[in-house]
């Protein structure tokens, strides 16, 4: 680190994560001999870690932990991988060659779109890793730094309709993602056979550097009106700002963040801070003082206040963003006005100002599989053989079919019907409902969430329908941990789990996903979860104020107090 005598930095001893960054070798640990050891199915030691970095986690299949005990053998062990996608765009080509790897590979077989705009392979078994990893790659795609201590996947607004500002936004969130990746060549060596490296010695991470970042790293570029990616769920942002139909710059928002430790105070989601303005030509410049500013002044002693948003609490927002404009050798200038009016995607067909169509389709919970009376997966393979644009996949876990020739409509759109992927009576407030994967895969899950989703859905439909309010929907999500993957703190009504069949219950976001929720119930059932909505949504079909969304209604009756500023006040 550059600035290990800076007043900013926290000392102490250093997290034993910091051993195992400093002793990789960039990233290269022991994996390529683990790969080799048929004895376990899983990683040892630190590269239970490292494998993190090139976009994969080991995982096991929960449910049968209990069984395999029982017969005395491991866990099922397997890695989910995450693909680096920046803007979530993939071609019909790329699509296929997933499709059938997820197929043939997979022990769920699905793919599973995820809250960060990409695609997960889960249940990969050890033999076929390296196999995935150079499919992958002959295709286009890597998951280099999707996981990890490092920048990951950087998201950008699925909004084709503008679609000069579109393409120029996404152009820049690939920049960003290119520019933030690790330069270590362990990813080729290790997965792609690539020529190694004759010293690691010589090897040079100057955005990174050679510890990596202090903990994870989100970006996201995002296009006004619709805050589809969360803004507040990421370290730094891009508020793209258009005149005239064209791009002019940014306003940059840093610090955001929704993970959190149950029954630790000193940890809570934040919202990003609006630093200020700056033309196109700054934007890597900007994005780079960002990261290396965190990368020295992050707390390396403690992992749980590692992310910026602490280090924007500990040393003064004014302190981090003066040291990024010293860096970046720019000021900041007044930021533009934008407005967020939704978040939600925008389903059915819209048609783009370039005369390209573009149909958004849902998917549950992000899951492509064939389901009973519903083959999804079977669908999207059949849409991208005759597909002549690209898909995009959404950072709500749904897909946009993209760039579809008016004559050509009429044929997706059967297509879509046939395979269940556009349902006529599918609810205003299941596509305003999201979770993450939980269990059984997910280590860190508590409780559940995927599979908990569909049935909760359906019994908040029912409470709608019974206080006449069927054609409302509120922003429900839930998450099977405080990690946040499914941005349940940026909800009207967010469930965390806290144990099985059990949450805290939270409530006071607004439709925008500009103020966080605050929590109302703690550690409660399914059951009661659901008769503590009964009661508040009839009091919202009552006494709410015309087209007055349900989390504002709470903040205003005082059912809850709104969160003004989290580290002070989350926990009141």
């Amino acid at each position: 680190m550059s600035n290990e005598k800076s007043p900013h930095v926290v000392e102490g001893q250093l997290s034993d994560n910091e051993r195992l960054k400093r002793e990789s070798r960039h990233l290269r640990g022991t994996i390529e001999q683990d790969l080799k050891d048929d004895l376990t199915g899983g990683f040892n030691g630190d590269n239970f870690q490292l494998i993190r970095f090139h976009g994969m986690y080991q995982q096991d299949d929960r449910d049968l932990r209990a069984e395999r005990a029982k017969q005395k053998l491991e866990p099922l062990q397997n890695v989910m991988l995450r693909a680096r996608l920046p803007g979530g765009v993939i071609t019909p080509e790329q699509w296929l060659v997933i499709d059938k790897f997820a197929e043939e590979h997979s022990i769920y077989g699905s793919i599973r779109l995820t809250t960060r705009q990409t695609f997960q392979f889960h249940g990969v078994l050890k033999p076929d890793i390296k196999m995935m990893h150079q499919t992958l790659n002959k295709t286009g795609i890597d998951s280099i730094a999707t996981a990890g201590d490092v920048n990951r996947n950087v998201l950008c607004t699925s909004n084709p309709v503008e679609s000069e500002v579109h393409q120029q936004a996404w152009e820049w969130a690939a920049k960003i993602s290119e520019h933030l990746l690790p330069k270590t060549r362990a990813y080729a060596e290790i997965w792609l056979d690539g020529e190694k490296v004759e010293s690691t010695e010589q090897e040079v991470e100057p955005i990174l550097g050679d510890n990596y970042l202090p903990r994870k790293f989100k970006t996201t570029v995002v296009i006004p009106p619709q805050n589809d990616v969360d803004v507040h769920a990421n370290d730094l942002n891009f508020v793209a700002i258009a005149e005239n139909g064209q791009l002019i710059g940014f306003n940059v928002l840093v610090g955001g963040g929704l993970a959190m430790t149950h029954g630790d105070t000193t940890t809570y989601p934040r919202k990003a801070d609006d630093f200020g303005f700056i033309p196109l030509e700054h934007t890597l410049a900007v994005a780079e003082a960002v990261v290396s500013t965190q990368r020295d002044w992050g707390n390396r002693v403690n992992r749980k206040n590692a992310k910026t948003k602490y280090t924007l609490e500990r040393v003064g927002v004014d302190t981090f963003k003066a040291e990024v404009e010293k860096r970046a050798g720019v000021s900041f200038a007044e930021s533009r006005p934008y407005e967020f009016t939704g978040r939600g995607d925008r389903f059915g067909w819209v048609e783009g100002i370039d005369g390209k169509h573009h149909l958004t389709v849902f998917i549950e919970n992000g899951r492509i599989l064939d389901f009973p009376n519903k083959p999804l997966k079977t669908g999207c393979a059949e849409i991208a053989k005759v597909h002549q644009g690209d898909f995009r996949l959404t950072a709500n876990q749904n897909l946009i079919i993209a760039g579809v020739p008016a004559d050509q409509k009429d044929k997706i759109e059967a297509l879509a019907v046939q395979y269940g992927l556009i349902q006529a009576d599918t609810s205003l407030q299941r596509k305003d409902s999201m979770a993450c994967v939980s269990l059984p895969t997910c280590p860190l899950a508590m409780a559940e969430a995927e599979r908990y989703l569909p049935d909760a859905v359906t019994e908040l439909e029912s409470l709608l329908a019974k206080h006449n309010v069927a054609n409302d929907s509120i922003i429900f999500r839930v998450t099977g941990c405080p990690n946040g993957c499914g941005r349940a703190m940026l909800a009207e009504v967010g469930l965390v789990g806290k144990g099985p069949g059990k949450y805290n219950l939270h409530l006071g976001g607004n439709r925008e996903g500009t103020r966080i929720p605050r929590m109302y119930r703690e550690n409660i059932s399914e059951q009661e979860i659901m008769a503590s909505l009964d009661e508040l949504i009839g009091r919202w079909a009552q006494e709410r104020n015309a087209n007055e969304a349900f989390g504002d209604f709470v903040i205003r009756k005082d059912i809850v107090k709104p969160v003004v500023d989290s580290a002070r006040d989350f926990y009141e």
